[in-house]
């Protein structure tokens, strides 16, 4: 059985600064490689990194992903510099064009032509102005990609891609798409519970959200999934998306992503009941790859 890398990806916004930072270094002894925090209306994602990478010496840390229509390229490339050399290279800058519902309907910023304008992006950002010390190593680039020609582009110019929401089907897909050698970080939500209804309802609940956006409605209809599943939240989608049951039915799901293909897998802890927000400690023990501590 394939093994690959493992990390945790969070959604930190509820706890306060103090408990994320005890947070960072609990990961580190349970043996976890990365900490990937995402970017909505919260905390700016590179402060918030550096805090954690603060109280930390071995953990890696990564944006999942960092909003390229809230920064310019170089303001961009500013930060992920910044918490590099602070934390000896320990830094992953992953970037993505998120969605429009937080581009343009809360931002007030136009959303066009996604895929052409992140090429562009990446273009002013590799050749922007850096004038303080730089990290020793490049800060690795992953883009936010689920679909053929994103993913292409993710090969072509970063370090790799950063799929999310997605299944073992289709990372299989992405690897197939963008070769033997880019790097593929896949994130999958677990859920530590044997209750069907109340995992497909927490998972629902948490699912509601992206069922919205336009690019994951259109990877989960290329995936398969019917209009009716995704408006409805389907058992079926909720299923595929959201592994959940015991330690080893979770662990099942995860070793489905590393045969498929994937080089790092973040899981993204949901409690049952609250769903995100709230850090299920057991889960987090329970699926660590240096055991429970």
């Amino acid at each position: 059985m394939a093994t690959v890398d493992r990390g945790v990806w969070l959604a930190p916004e509820g706890l306060p600064a103090a408990d994320i930072a005890a947070l960072g270094p609990r990961l580190e002894g349970l043996g976890y490689s990365t900490l990937w925090v995402g970017e909505t209306f919260g905390r700016d994602p590179f402060a918030l990194l550096a805090h954690v990478g603060a109280k930390t010496s071995t953990l890696n840390v990564a944006t999942g992903i960092a909003n390229i229509y809230n920064r310019h390229p170089g303001v961009m490339l500013q930060g992920a510099n910044t918490v590099a050399e602070q934390t000896g290279g320990r830094m992953t800058l992953g970037l993505g064009v998120s969605s429009p519902a937080i581009v343009n309907k809360v931002r007030g910023i136009e959303y066009d032509k996604p895929l052409s304008f992140l090429r562009s992006y990446l273009d002013v950002m590799e050749g922007a102005l850096y004038t303080s010390v730089k990290p020793a190593d490049p800060v690795p680039v992953v883009l936010a990609a689920l679909g053929p020609k994103m993913l292409e582009l993710a090969a072509e110019r970063t370090a790799g891609a950063h799929p999310y929401n997605t299944s073992p089907e289709h990372t299989a897909m992405a690897r197939e798409v963008m070769g033997p050698d880019a790097g593929l970080y896949v994130e999958q939500k677990v859920m530590l519970t044997d209750d069907p209804v109340l995992a497909r309802e927490t998972g629902a609940k948490v699912l509601k959200f992206y069922s919205r956006a336009p690019g994951y409605r259109n990877a989960w209809l290329r995936m398969g999934f019917t209009e009716e599943d995704i408006d409805g939240l389907s058992e079926k989608l909720v299923d595929a998306l959201v592994a959940w049951g015991d330690v080893d039915a979770i662990e099942a799901r995860l070793a489905e992503h590393a045969e498929a293909g994937a080089t790092h897998i973040c899981i993204q802890p949901l409690h049952p009941e609250h769903g995100v927000g709230v850090i299920d400690d057991e889960v987090l023990a329970a699926l660590a790859p240096g055991g429970a501590s």
